[in-house]
């Protein structure tokens, strides 16, 4: 499903996405003249968005050299590449020195094909003490069993974790301050009500869904397309009525070494 999404030509930017980063950006207090990194970007609208709208100065990482040759080619085409940039890396091996992004964003895919704990670290390590480390990450808030987990994880292309993995893995990287509010009704709608393959034309337009199916084929051929289709069913069972899986924002802070934490303790839980 993640890789759905990278496969559009378009931006697939809705209304919900930008309530979403602004808020990140609310949160965060991005701030012109300030670096930020978007890890994995995608195809980039994230930071295109980002970079317009908040004149930061952002660079998008992402491991598909496809996604990021058309992501720099938005940017020049939005006149924007004097301060977008785009990287083609791992998110658990990011090319760039330690604390070096006043902001870093861990998108939904962070965990699609690497260890989240070393992704999450990674993303830790660039950023600057005392600067701001959002994930947005997938997890289970239900319960599912072995067959119905893996069902799940197939779907979505990155395994959901539980809210406390997510904790712990910011924590273990030296991030505090935790704040956490759960956006599973508001932000990215398809991943939590079970619209996958047949229901396209919700997501997208007639145009982007037909050069979806298309480059999908390629790169899993019908037999993959079939599969995924067949289980839509199981899926929107799991997705929707069970509500197995959700989608949580949480915001820390790089802890800057000192042996006093004034910022150790967590924001208790908020809701969009």
């Amino acid at each position: 499903m993640i890789d759905l999404l990278r496969l559009s030509r378009s931006k697939g930017f809705s209304s919900a996405d930008k309530h979403l980063y602004r808020a990140i950006a609310k949160a965060t207090e991005l701030a012109e003249g300030q670096s930020l990194l978007d890890v994995p970007c995608g195809r980039g609208a994230v930071a295109e968005f980002l970079a317009r709208n908040y004149k930061a100065e952002v660079i998008g990482v992402d491991p598909d050299a496809e996604a990021i040759v058309h992501a720099e080619q938005q940017a020049r085409e939005a006149e924007l590449s004097s301060r977008l940039h785009f990287q083609n890396a791992p998110a658990d091996d990011l090319p760039y020195q330690d604390e070096v992004f006043d902001v870093v964003i861990g998108e939904l895919g962070l965990a699609s094909s690497v260890d989240p704990f070393r992704a999450v670290a990674e993303l830790a390590r660039v950023t600057r003490p005392l600067g701001s480390v959002v994930l947005i990450g997938l997890i289970w808030t239900g319960h599912v069993d072995d067959d119905q987990r893996r069902i799940l994880i197939q779907h979505l292309g990155a395994p959901p974790l539980m809210l406390v993995e997510w904790k712990q893995a910011l924590r273990e990287a030296d991030v505090v301050a935790l704040q956490v509010e759960d956006w599973s009704d508001q932000a990215f709608p398809f991943l939590v009500r079970g619209r996958t393959f047949t229901q396209l034309a919700e997501l997208f337009t007639l145009v982007d869904k037909l050069s979806i199916l298309q480059r999908a084929w390629r790169r899993w051929g019908w037999r993959g397309l079939k599969g995924a289709v067949s289980r839509e069913y199981e899926i929107r069972q799991l997705l929707g009525p069970e509500r197995t899986i959700g989608v949580t924002l949480i915001k820390g802070t790089k802890w800057n070494g000192g042996e006093d934490d004034p910022l150790s303790g967590d924001v208790a839980t908020s809701e969009t």
